[in-house]
């Protein structure tokens, strides 16, 4: 085993942690976890980007006691608030 790992230039950790997640899988099984991971990451985007929009206007609410009267001065928080929101959502990069 070592041998062929070296020879694809890989280590021999990365060949064990690939066998024991796609070892007993065939390719259906393997492309359905593909389109379920696929699944999961637009959820995760979803998600972070609905709580951004509550934040902000969450922010704008406290702020001026109406939505509609500040929604200017929370649009200018948007970078941090983005940052905030998709720090906290775990597996979520941007």
């Amino acid at each position: 085993m070592p041998e062929l790992c070296r020879e694809h230039e890989m280590s021999t950790a990365t060949f064990y942690k690939w066998r024991a997640k796609y070892g007993g899988m065939d390719s259906s099984m393997i492309a359905r976890l593909k389109e379920l991971e696929a699944k999961n990451k637009r959820l995760k985007k979803m998600y972070a980007e609905e709580r951004l929009k509550a934040k902000i206007v969450k922010e704008a609410t406290e702020k001026s006691g109406s939505a509609t009267s500040s929604q200017g001065d929370s649009a200018k928080s948007y970078p941090r608030l983005l940052h905030k929101c998709t720090s906290s959502v775990p597996g979520l990069w941007y």
